[in-house]
């Protein structure tokens, strides 16, 4: 069975920058299938950053110009670049796939405090 680990959350002051990571073990599946969620206190859980079919990226609005998604096929681990970072930015990130496949168990997702 695969699991999901994240990890790089922490608290930062706003304009900051930090680097999540997503370690996947367990199981052999495809990267390109991966995106980053997150969720706010009292919020859904929504989609931020993600791989398109043949390799390209996309991502919310609200994150767009400010975090880049990548992955390391090698390491079988997904990171999330985040920059620029809001206090909006603040939730529990998880990674997990976005198509193709069933939702993977959910990993227990890493915090991101962003304080103004």
């Amino acid at each position: 069975q695969v699991q999901l680990v994240e990890s790089g959350g922490g608290l930062v002051q706003a304009g900051a920058s930090l680097r999540l990571s997503c370690a996947a073990s367990g199981s052999i599946f495809s990267l390109n299938f991966m995106g980053w969620y997150r969720q706010a206190p009292g919020k859904q859980r929504e989609l931020v950053a993600y791989f398109t079919g043949g390799g390209n990226t996309n991502y919310a609005d609200s994150v767009k110009g400010r975090f880049t998604i990548s992955k390391d096929n090698a390491k079988n681990t997904v990171y999330l670049q985040m920059n620029s970072l809001k206090p909006e930015d603040t939730a529990v990130y998880y990674c997990n796939v976005v198509r193709g496949i069933p939702y993977l168990p959910w990993g227990q997702g890493t915090q991101v405090t962003v304080s103004s």
